[in-house]
């Protein structure tokens, strides 16, 4: 049901006021005219669900992964039923985001540019650091230098900051009589100056493909613009990603079934092998080290043809489960196998904990495991199954260690603890502390809010919630 209202962008009304009255395509069905087919992978569409920018997801663009000529490209496109376009720090970390998914595996990126610029109330949140508004025109610069080809359209008003994005790639395409580029309006024209001058005196397709040079193709429509696209991208001699093994083997066991297999808790009521069984080709698994550590699961599989490493929870992360990880993801990556991490770690005691050998030889086998997961130099992508808890998070991949990907069932949890656990913290016996129970319970509500998959999604802290049963095409 989320997914389906952050589809609707800005809403019915919006979209009629967009598609009718402005005479533009909305922006699901711009990228249909430019897809070769259906295949498209939405990141973070819940972003900005539940932000106080108003009573729509505010992120007010659309960013994913498909493919155009054969060839997989992030597309980065303005959704302008959502205030106009206009950008919120929301928006800005999920350019950024799609920007750093093209980096990372080199992927062609397509700019639909239909934005009324940065949201001028919040510009100490979106412009001036080093991970704002500036640096999608510094990203821009950065992949052209790397040899990735960057292509925009210009598809609706493009207003200051927004004005750049299409002039920075390398080839632009300009949308007559919907299209217009400049840094301000005819409003502010007129307030400085006195001077009236319509929109496509002053920015229009024609004075840019003709006078300018900004835009390097003129559309005469929104169709005729992404089949320029399409042409241009078949002519930027880029070699197409190998193609998907075809020959593969379903599971044994259906994926529908990861429904009734999602956790609950934690706990780790059921061995993570039912669920591997339900993901991988054939249901096949080579366990690695299957005696040893049992706490956590690591062998061999493949998913859809292509053989990955698997480092799944099955319980508390103990000194031998640590000890087991860290030696098979340096094995994953001295082979070059990507690695899946399929993530319930458990929270950290209430109790507190007894200092001990054990207790201190654990600390050092985890922090052995994070080193090897950071240093693996091999892809990364982290489902969070069930729980995301603590430091254990990240020996398992969490998003401070940069996995490539990381997606979230509905289910799961993140937090640094597990607000359940608070009616047990024991008080210390010299402790000044004379809150109130309302005070706890105030505290366990927040913790219990935040630490909810819908509310880490809608802050960019994962690549987006997705139903289990989908993991597999994922």
């Amino acid at each position: 049901e989320l997914l389906e209202m952050a589809r609707k962008g800005g809403g019915e009304n919006a979209i009629l006021r967009h598609t009718q009255r402005n005479k533009k395509l909305f922006v699901r069905e711009r990228l249909k005219l430019l897809l070769d087919d259906e295949s498209f992978l939405e990141l973070s569409p819940l972003a900005g669900l539940d932000m106080p920018y108003g009573d729509v997801p505010a992120a007010g663009c659309l960013c994913g992964i498909g493919k155009i000529c054969g060839v997989w490209c992030v597309f980065i496109a303005n959704d302008a039923t959502v205030k106009g376009g206009t950008i919120y720090p929301v928006g800005v970390k999920k350019q950024l985001r799609a920007q750093e998914v093209a980096m990372e595996n080199k992927l062609l990126v397509v700019y639909l540019v239909d934005s009324g610029g940065a949201f001028l109330p919040l510009q100490s949140e979106l412009f001036p650091d080093k991970l704002h508004g500036g640096r999608v025109f510094y990203n821009e610069a950065i992949m052209s230098a790397m040899g990735i080809p960057q292509v925009a359209v210009v598809c609706g008003s493009c207003v200051a900051g927004g004005a750049y994005v299409p002039t920075m790639a390398e080839e632009a395409v300009i949308v007559d009589k919907i299209g217009t580029l400049f840094l301000a309006g005819p409003p502010l024209v007129r307030a400085a100056t006195g001077e009236n001058v319509s929109p496509e005196d002053l920015g229009g397709a024609k004075l840019h493909t003709e006078v300018s040079g900004c835009s390097d193709h003129f559309a005469s429509s929104e169709k005729e613009a992404y089949e320029c696209v399409r042409n241009v991208i078949s002519t930027l001699n880029y070699d197409p990603l190998p193609e998907e093994v075809a020959e593969h083997d379903s599971p044994l066991y259906s994926p529908e079934e990861l429904l009734g297999l999602a956790p609950q808790d934690y706990r780790c009521t059921l061995p993570v092998k039912l669920i591997l069984s339900r993901l991988l080709d054939g249901s096949r698994f080579q366990e690695f080290k299957a005696n040893y550590g049992t706490t956590l699961v690591t062998g061999f599989g493949h998913v859809k043809g292509h053989l990955v490493g698997v480092v799944a929870s099955n319980g508390e992360l103990t000194h031998d489960a640590s000890l087991k990880g860290s030696h098979f993801v340096q094995l994953c990556s001295q082979r070059s196998i990507p690695i899946l991490f399929f993530q319930n770690t458990a929270p950290p005691a209430a109790e507190p904990t007894a200092i001990s050998q054990a207790h201190s030889n654990r600390l050092k086998a985890q922090a052995s495991m994070m080193a090897a997961v950071a240093c693996a130099a091999v892809p990364k992508i982290t489902i969070v199954i069930g729980g995301c808890y603590g430091t254990e998070s990240y020996a398992m991949c969490g998003r401070s260690f940069s996995p490539n990907f990381l997606f979230l069932w509905p289910n799961a949890r993140v937090g640094l603890v597990d607000p359940r656990h608070f009616s047990t913290v024991p008080r210390a016996r010299d402790s000044d502390w004379t809150g109130d129970e309302s005070e706890l319970k105030h505290l366990r509500d927040k913790l219990e809010e935040e630490s909810s998959a819908f509310y880490s999604s809608a802050r960019l802290w994962d690549d987006g919630v997705i139903l289990p049963q989908n993991t597999r095409k994922v």
